[in-house]
């Protein structure tokens, strides 16, 4: 079977057992928080430390804009995506804000940042909002397309999330179980639509953790209808799979962390998140030892394609593209 685990550490510095974790096989990437970060160059110690145990380890970040950004001392505020979509010249703004924000985040020794969101703002969900491009399908892929545009031409690599949306759903599957009731027809309609359209041009997809029951009673991440009928077969989709969170509330239907992770592996997840729970972190590093994994060649596509010096905000082209978002009311 193939398949990695991603999984975090607790502070600004490796500890004793985050090493003795970091160097199991199965383990294949790291993703850092807030609590990991003070400043730039505390960052890029924390990931040359980390190259120097595995260098072949992806580091990753949640670096969207708005309120879900990790790196924010020394670092541009990114608007919300929402807000880049009521601006006009929106797609050049969009472009530019994805090349500016990957800049920042391969700077300080990162691989990508889980970005960006394909989700829609159907003014239902509060965990999504301003997270999301816009409401209508085809200009959020618009937006979107632009935004991965950006990020290519600094170097990372795009993961779209979360497949194949979760704007209708109300509840936050960070606590609880949410479910989107519409049928399947209504879901290509809308909310599939950006993915259909960036499948081409994402490295990554990231599955919700929302249960859409006219389709199947597992949530997303866990299905094979949704992964392999859907996303592989009918969209054509060749790059990785990254579960979400195993850790979240919305994971929990499957069982323990062992079970959660097995399951994201067999529904063709290629890699499975667990975080901020050292011990289930634990748990499901053990399941896929027992199942003698291997990690997906895929998983290569996602390593950072440039290098970039900690002094990037003399480039002439950030400070081109911070301009035009500070022009804009963005920044």
């Amino acid at each position: 079977m193939q398949g990695s685990l991603m999984l975090d550490i607790g502070g600004t510095w490796l500890t004793a057992e985050d090493r003795q974790l970091l160097r199991q096989p199965e383990v294949g990437g790291l993703i850092l928080f807030a609590r990991n970060i003070e400043h730039p160059r505390q960052v890029l110690e924390l990931t040359r430390s980390i190259r120097a145990l595995r260098p072949d380890l992806l580091l990753a970040v949640d670096q969207e804009g708005g309120r879900v950004q990790r790196l924010r001392q020394g670092f541009v505020q990114l608007p919300a995506m929402r807000d880049i979509a009521s601006c006009a010249g929106a797609m050049e703004l969009a472009r530019a804000c994805g090349w500016l924000m990957a800049s920042e985040v391969l700077a300080v020794g990162l691989d990508f940042s889980f970005a960006p969101v394909l989700d829609l703002d159907h003014q239902r969900s509060a965990v999504i909002g301003k997270r999301a491009f816009e409401a209508d399908p085809a200009r959020a892929a618009e937006l979107a397309g632009a935004f991965i545009e950006g990020m290519h031409a600094a170097g990372m690599a795009a993961t779209g999330k979360h497949f194949p949306g979760h704007g209708w759903a109300e509840a936050d599957s960070h606590v609880a179980i949410p479910r989107d009731e519409r049928s399947l027809a209504s879901i290509r309609a809308q909310d599939l639509l950006p993915f259909q359209r960036l499948a081409g041009e994402l490295d990554a997809v990231m599955p919700a953790h929302v249960i859409y029951p006219q389709v199947d009673e597992q949530p997303a991440g866990f299905s094979r209808h949704w992964l392999q009928t859907i996303l592989r077969g009918e969209l054509g989709f060749t790059g990785v799979i990254f579960s979400d969170d195993l850790s979240m509330a919305g994971a929990h239907v499957a069982g323990d962390a062992a079970a959660r992770i097995e399951a994201a592996l067999a529904a063709g997840c290629d890699m499975g998140l667990v975080c901020n729970d050292r011990g289930a972190a634990e748990l499901a590093l053990a399941a896929l030892q027992r199942l003698r994994v291997q990690p997906a060649p895929a998983l290569r596509r996602m390593r950072a394609r440039r290098s970039v010096a900690l002094d990037y905000k003399q480039d002439p082209r950030w400070l081109h593209s911070f301009g035009m978002l500070r022009a804009a009311g963005l920044v």
